[in-house]
């Protein structure tokens, strides 16, 4: 009895339905917060909207051409994975020439949205595209692959202040360092689950190569790196009292996410990896925000 074969969406909607489910759309809740609040302080309250709008849609493409990237590198990996093997490149339900085409689309929206912003947000950004592009390969070559996912989101608030400014700033590249151990730390627990696989496989990660035990101690000391790093942003950027309760309630949070998790108690990840981490990114950004406006 042979199984049978995947069906693809036969509407030009159904497929554009099912590309946002496999390069997890929602999932830009993630980086989406972090530009937005850099946005704010830069502005020291509210930012213009065109601007505004103009980053969003770069972090979007970038972000969607990134995962398109990973999806299309990664499929006989995922293929081979039975947790990823559903996923829509493996099961056959869309193909990777036509991933690669919403790929174009999502980097021609970047690079129309970086056009129009600061010149030097235009010359940097070839290297945004390298390092989404780099990143599938490191588990192949280096258990450190979780900071370079990390790499991806620490470029973030200083790319956003480049954009509408056209100069750096030390601060918000500490900001941009807290969210890099911030994801590192959150990737390091999704990973727990194809510590086996992976291991199967060659793939290297923190939890393959040091063990559960090792790897959630290691994401808890990245976290607690976030919360050092959000707190030297802070000084240097010179916020308002709110930044620092936003700072405080994403230290509580990523506590809670810790204790969700545990090396005999793997049961939870979804809600330590999905929910948790979407509730930080927005509540952290929340009282940023929040704080420029009182100020």
């Amino acid at each position: 009895m042979t199984s049978a074969t995947p069906q693809s969406p036969t509407s030009a909607w159904g497929r554009v339905l099912l590309f946002s489910e496999t390069i997890k759309f929602e999932h830009s809740v993630f980086a989406l917060p972090f530009a937005a609040a850099t946005a704010f302080l830069v502005a020291d309250g509210l930012p213009d909207w065109n601007p505004l709008g103009c980053l969003a849609v770069a972090m979007v493409g970038a972000r969607t051409f990134g995962m398109g990237a990973n999806r299309v590198i990664d499929a006989q990996i995922d293929a081979r994975n039975p947790r990823t093997a559903s996923r829509a490149i493996p099961a056959g339900s869309i193909t990777s020439r036509q991933v690669w085409v919403y790929m174009g689309v999502a980097l021609a929206a970047f690079l129309l949205a970086v056009s129009q912003l600061d010149r030097l947000a235009w010359y940097l950004s070839p290297i945004v595209i390298a390092v989404l592009v780099f990143y599938p390969y490191t588990k192949r070559f280096t258990w450190l692959a979780h900071l370079a996912l990390g790499a991806v989101y620490i470029m973030i608030p200083p790319a956003t202040w480049v954009a509408l400014t056209g100069e750096l700033n030390w601060g918000v590249t500490w900001l941009g360092i807290g969210a890099m151990f911030w994801v590192a730390g959150f990737d390091i627990i999704y990973a727990t689950a194809d510590i086996e696989i992976d291991r199967a496989q060659g793939l290297n990660s923190i939890p393959s190569r040091f063990g559960i035990r090792a790897a959630l101690w290691i994401s808890r000391s990245f976290h607690m790196m976030t919360v050092i790093a959000l707190v030297i942003a802070g000084t240097l950027l010179e916020v308002h009292a709110l930044y620092y309760v936003g700072a405080g309630a994403a230290a509580l949070l990523l506590t809670y996410e810790q204790r969700l998790i545990s090396p005999t108690d793997l049961s939870r990840l979804g809600a330590a990896f999905f929910t948790m981490n979407g509730v930080i990114a927005v509540v952290f950004v929340g009282f940023v925000i929040a704080g420029t406006l009182v100020n």
